[in-house]
């Protein structure tokens, strides 16, 4: 299993390509893999014949695990040295007097052999409870066994002192999801779940108005090819943060780090999750450069092959929820980014033309700015969105 990405600790498999005694060349694409964040290929290291796979479907595998051997020549061979990955130091999870020394348990290689090591695939993160002060100690050990977070505990009421939830509470919901109709998640679906939860533990909050598309549907007549209203407002949301970058700035600690790049995500829908490429420096993309990557895009990600390094590293992202006849929305900003810009469905509405005095049609959508209120406050996010709003309205400055 190579290394998908710096976050990615393990893969499920979900397909694989070949059997024993196929031919395969060099980098050929054997075995698909689905991380929390898309799904990828794992190649052949050398041309050879395959001798074993020991990997199973649906089974999750971590980094560095053997999923199969290739029989190859001496010298293919000798070019391809296999590295197992460094050993895990992990602390004891034991409290230790300020005098003493917490010792590391024994060290343990990741890396697993001919199939050892699998594992039923679950979340991508380690269940915790910090703050649920109510939670038993006995509930709390259930939890971590099955794989569980407190915001699984929303659907269960009470029957203990206070309204806590008893074991016999979290047994008996159990049960009855038994009985229900139930699948297991995807990977991406539990990504975006647990990215979701730990963006909630902000303080979030939403400013939004009107803006007029008639100027942006005219102008894309006039384009080959023709950017829709959601990359027009990449385009224009990256234009405004690029004189003023310090509104996506991440506040860590009591430091505030701005990034050097104008790096904007756009969402795109998966077949069960939501996939955000970022585009790099897209103020400085063209509206048809954005166009032309923005169809390669959506390509990828029906087939989920958007890369976790092509959604690493945004500032901001743009959610185009119009495109589902959705007026108004409150996005929800990634836990590593600032911004999210909402652009809902365009309108015919009567507006007052001050000139002509008397009513007149126009083609209005509502813009959204969702934002972390730890970073920015209201009046900087409300500049910020009135400047794209005027780059909207006014598209030959994009």
């Amino acid at each position: 299993m190579p290394q998908l990405g710096e976050s990615i600790a393990e893969a499920t498999i979900v397909d694989i390509k070949v059997k024993p005694g196929d031919e395969v060349a060099v980098d050929q694409e054997i075995i698909d893999v689905e991380t929390n964040k898309a799904v990828m290929g794992v190649t052949t290291p050398c041309k050879g014949k395959i001798e074993k796979i020991t990997a199973q479907l649906k089974e999750t595998y971590p980094i560095g695990s053997v999923l199969g051997y290739v029989e190859a020549s001496e010298a293919d061979a000798a070019r391809f040295k296999k590295q197992a990955p460094p050993p895990q130091t992990v602390a004891e999870e034991i409290p230790a007097r300020a005098d003493q020394e917490v010792k590391p348990a024994r060290q343990e290689k990741v890396a697993a052999r001919d199939g050892d090591g699998a594992r039923p695939g679950g979340l991508p993160v380690p269940a915790t409870l910090k703050g649920a002060s109510f939670v038993s100690p006995r509930v709390r050990a259930r939890l971590a066994e099955l794989q569980l977070t407190p915001a699984d505990l929303a659907g269960i009421t009470g029957t203990g002192a206070g309204n806590r939830v008893t074991i016999k509470d979290l047994e008996n919901f159990l049960h009855k999801i038994d009985n229900q109709s139930a699948k297991e998640a995807s990977a991406i679906r539990t990504g975006v779940a647990d990215a979701m939860r730990r963006s909630w533990t902000r303080p979030l909050s939403t400013v939004g108005s009107s803006v007029n598309l008639d100027p942006v549907l005219q102008d894309r007549q006039s384009r080959d090819p023709k950017p829709g209203p959601g990359l027009y407002a990449l385009r224009a949301l990256a234009v405004a943060l690029s004189k003023n970058p310090g509104a996506a700035a991440k506040l860590i600690g009591n430091r505030v780090v701005q990034s050097k790049s104008i790096d904007v995500g756009i969402a795109v829908e998966a077949e069960d999750g939501i996939m955000v490429p970022v585009i790099r420096g897209a103020d400085k993309t063209s509206l048809a450069d954005l166009a032309t990557k923005y169809k390669e895009l959506v390509e990828l990600a029906r087939q989920r092959r958007i890369s976790p390094d092509m959604q690493a590293g945004g500032i901001a992202t743009v959610s185009n929820f119009g495109t589902f006849g959705m007026q108004w929305g409150t996005p929800i900003p990634l836990p590593d980014q600032t911004l999210l810009l909402g652009l809902g469905v365009g309108k015919k509405v009567p507006f007052w033309n001050e000139e002509k005095k008397e009513f007149v049609p126009r083609t209005e959508a509502q813009i959204t700015l969702s934002f972390d209120h730890r970073s920015i406050d209201g009046g900087g996010a409300g500049r910020l969105l009135k400047r794209v709003i005027e780059l909207l309205e006014n598209p030959n400055e994009l």
